[in-house]
C-alpha cells in the first residue's frame, strides 16, 4: 500500500528509487545529518549573546525548548565559559563539514550509478523490442532520447535531489526556529507559505516550456539523421539551402523554447529574495513592537529562518531548474514504457545447430490491415541454396525477416526441424546466421574488428580473421594496407569501394560460427566484375551453408538449387533455374529483359 502511495504520489522519486535502491536513503539521512549538526553548532550563537549581555554566565533561559543543550553540557561537567562554548561551536561545524564532503561525495557516486543504470536498462530494453515495432518508431526520438536526453537526465537528478536535500533543511532549521521562539517562526512561515503561491504560475509555465523543448529536440535529431544520411542528394541536387532552411526553423524553436525557461528563471530567482526580506522585515517589526518580544531570541530564531529560507531559496531554484529538464525526463517514461510494452518474449527450447530443414507451414504476415505474405508454404533443406525472386513488393524481403526470427507471423509457423522458432532461444539461433545487405554494414574501426566483431587478438582468431578475408577473395587488397588488418576503414567505410564493403562484410559472416547465410540484394549495386567475383565466392560455398538469397539480378542465381518466384505475397512457383525459364512464361519474361 505504501509502494503504491509513493509510485503514485512521487513518480519522479519513485522513478530515480528504482535506479538506486537503498542509496537514495543513505543519501536523504547524510541531508538530514548535515542540518542537525547545523543547527546544533548555530544554537551555540545564543549562549554567546547571553554573555555579551550580561555578566552573569550562559543559562538555558530564553532558549526555548532548545534549553535541553544547556541541561545536556552541564550534566556531563562542564561550565559555559566562552572556550566550553566556543569548542563546541567548533566541533559542531567541523563535523557537519566532514558529513557535507562525504554527502557531497556520495551524490557523485550515486549520479554514476543512476547514470549507467538507465543507458544499460534503456539499451537493454531498446534491443529486445520487436523488429516490427522498431521500423515504425520515429528515428529522431530514438537517438535524442538515448544520448541527449540521458545526459538532461543527469541534470535532472541533480536538481531534483538538490530540491530534497533544501527541502529537509527548510524543515530542520524551521524546527530549530520554532525551538526558539515558536510565536515569531509561525509568523515568518506564514508570510513565506503565502509567497510560495506566486511562484506557482510561474512554476507551471516552466514545465509547458520544458516539453515543448524536449519534443522539438526529437524533430531536431530527426531532421539532422535525414540531413546526414541524404548529404549527398541535397548537394548533387541544390536542396540542401532548402533542407538546411528547415533546420534552421527547428532550431529557431529549440532556442525559443530554451530562452522562455531562461526568462522564468531568472524572474523567479531574482525577485524570491527580496519578496522574502520584505517578510521578515515586517515580522521582526511587529514582533518586537507589536507583540514586545525579546531580541536575543529573535535574532537567534532570524538566524534559523535566514538558513531556512536560503534553503528555501535553494531549493526553488533547483525545483525550477528540475521543471525545466522534467520534459527530457517524462519523455525518457514513456519511452522506456513503450519498449517495455512492446518487448518481444523469448522461446525456451535450446538450439544448438539445424540438423535438417526449414519449413514454414500456412504462413501470413500483416502490418495493420496491409496483408504482406499470404499463405505461405516452403520448405527449405540444410545446406540447400534457395532464391527468391519477383517484383519489388512481392515479400521476399519480409519472408526472409520471418527465416530469420526478425518478426515473428501473423498466423501460421516457421518451424525449425520441426519446432517453431517462436518456442526457441531465438538468440542462439540467430548467432548460427549470416546476413549480408544491400546496404553492407561497416563500422569505424579497423578490419581486424569489422570482420572478428572485436574478438580478442590472438594468432588463431588473426588466422581466422585472414581465412575470412581470403574465402571473400579481399585479403589481397588488406594485404596491400599499410597497416593490413590495422587499417582504419572510416564511417560507415568511407576509405572502401563498394565491392570491398560488400566482400568485408561477407568476411565477417564467414568468420563466425555460422550455418545459414542470407544475401538480401547483396550485390545489386555492384558493378558487373565485383558482382562475378562475389557471386563465384559464393558458388564456392554451396553445400557448405544453407544460402538465401534475396535477388533482382539474375544472373547472381543461376547455379542455385532452386528458385522460388514470388508475386503479391505468395509463391507462384518453385524450381531451378531452366525449369523455370522454360516452363513458367514470367519467369522467362524477367529473365530476358536483364538481357541473360
Amino acid at each position: 500500500m505504501f509502494k503504491v502511495l509513493i509510485k503514485k504520489s512521487f513518480s519522479n522519486f519513485y522513478w530515480f528509487f528504482i535506479y538506486l535502491r537503498y542509496r537514495l536513503f543513505l543519501g536523504i539521512l547524510l541531508s538530514i545529518l548535515v542540518g542537525l549538526l547545523d543547527g546544533f553548532g548555530m544554537s551555540m550563537f545564543l549562549p554567546l549573546l547571553q554573555m555579551v549581555s550580561t555578566d552573569a554566565g550562559a543559562t538555558s533561559d530564553g532558549m526555548g525548548s532548545l534549553g535541553f543543550l544547556i541541561q545536556i553540557i552541564k550534566s556531563v561537567g562542564f561550565d559555559l565559559s566562552l572556550g566550553v562554548v566556543l569548542s563546541l561551536m567548533l566541533f559542531f561545524f567541523v563535523l557537519k563539514g566532514m558529513v557535507k564532503y562525504s554527502s557531497m561525495i556520495y551524490r557523485v557516486m550515486q549520479q554514476q550509478v543512476l547514470i549507467k543504470n538507465v543507458r544499460l536498462n534503456t539499451l537493454h530494453a531498446l534491443n529486445a523490442v520487436h523488429f516490427k515495432y522498431f521500423v515504425t518508431s520515429d528515428v529522431g526520438r530514438i537517438q535524442n532520447t538515448m544520448t541527449g536526453e540521458v545526459d538532461r537526465i543527469q541534470s535532472a537528478y541533480i536538481y531534483y535531489f538538490t530540491a530534497f536535500e533544501q527541502t529537509i533543511l527548510v524543515f530542520v532549521y524551521l524546527s530549530f526556529a520554532f525551538f526558539v521562539d515558536f510565536q515569531f517562526a509561525f509568523l515568518v512561515s506564514t508570510g513565506g507559505l503565502l509567497t510560495n503561491f506566486l511562484y506557482k504560475i510561474g512554476y507551471n509555465y516552466t514545465i509547458g516550456a520544458s516539453k515543448k523543448f524536449t519534443d522539438e529536440s526529437n524533430i531536431f535529431q530527426g531532421n539532422v539523421i535525414q540531413h546526414v544520411a541524404y548529404f549527398k542528394y541535397l548537394r548533387a541536387t541544390g536542396m540542401v539551402e532548402t533542407y538546411t532552411n528547415r533546420l534552421e526553423n527547428v532550431i529557431d524553436k529549440i532556442e525559443a523554447s530554451r530562452r522562455r525557461i531562461g526568462f522564468l528563471s531568472s524572474l523567479l530567482e531574482g525577485s524570491r529574495e527580496p519578496i522574502l526580506i520584505c517578510v521578515i522585515a515586517i515580522v521582526i517589526f511587529i514582533q518586537a513592537n507589536v507583540l514586545e518580544g525579546t531580541l536575543g531570541p529573535i535574532l537567534i530564531s532570524l538566524l534559523f529562518f535566514y538558513r531556512s529560507l536560503t534553503a528555501l531559496t535553494g531549493m526553488q531554484n533547483a525545483w525550477n531548474k528540475f521543471l525545466g529538464v522534467s520534459g527530457s525526463l517524462e519523455n525518457l517514461k514513456d519511452f522506456q514504457k513503450a519498449l517495455l510494452k512492446h518487448q518481444e518474449s523469448n522461446g525456451l527450447e535450446p538450439f544448438v545447430s539445424l540438423k535438417e530443414e526449414i519449413r514454414l507451414y500456412n504462413v501470413v504476415f500483416s502490418y495493420g490491415d496491409a496483408k504482406i505474405l499470404n499463405d505461405i508454404c516452403l520448405k527449405i533443406r540444410k545446406n540447400q541454396s534457395i532464391a527468391f525472386v519477383g517484383e519489388s513488393g512481392s515479400g521476399k524481403t519480409t519472408l526472409v525477416n520471418l527465416i530469420c526470427g526478425l518478426m515473428p507471423p501473423s498466423s501460421g509457423e516457421v518451424l525449425i526441424d520441426g519446432v517453431s522458432l517462436q518456442k526457441l532461444q531465438r538468440p542462439a539461433f540467430q548467432k548460427r546466421i549470416g546476413y549480408i545487405t544491400q546496404e553492407p554494414v561497416i563500422f569505424n574501426d579497423s578490419i581486424f574488428n569489422n570482420v572478428t566483431s572485436w574478438a580478442k587478438r590472438t594468432p588463431e582468431n588473426e588466422q581466422r580473421c585472414i581465412d575470412a578475408l581470403q574465402k571473400a577473395a579481399v585479403y589481397s587488397f588488406v594485404k596491400d594496407q599499410p597497416h593490413s588488418l590495422d587499417t582504419e576503414l572510416g564511417n560507415n567505410g568511407i576509405n572502401l569501394s563498394g565491392g570491398q564493403k560488400q566482400r568485408i562484410s561477407i568476411a565477417r559472416e564467414l568468420y563466425k560460427d555460422i550455418e545459414i547465410l542470407l544475401m538480401d540484394e547483396a550485390t545489386s549495386a555492384l558493378d558487373s566484375e565485383t558482382e562475378k567475383m562475389i557471386q563465384e565466392n559464393i558458388d564456392a560455398l554451396k553445400g557448405k551453408y544453407t544460402i538465401l538469397i534475396v535477388a533482382h539480378r539474375f544472373s547472381t542465381i543461376r547455379n542455385v538449387d532452386s528458385i522460388v518466384l514470388m508475386d503479391k505475397g505468395r509463391v507462384i512457383v518453385q524450381g531451378g533455374f531452366e525449369q523455370l525459364f522454360e516452363q513458367v512464361p514470367k519467369f522467362k519474361k524477367m529473365v530476358e529483359l536483364q538481357e541473360l
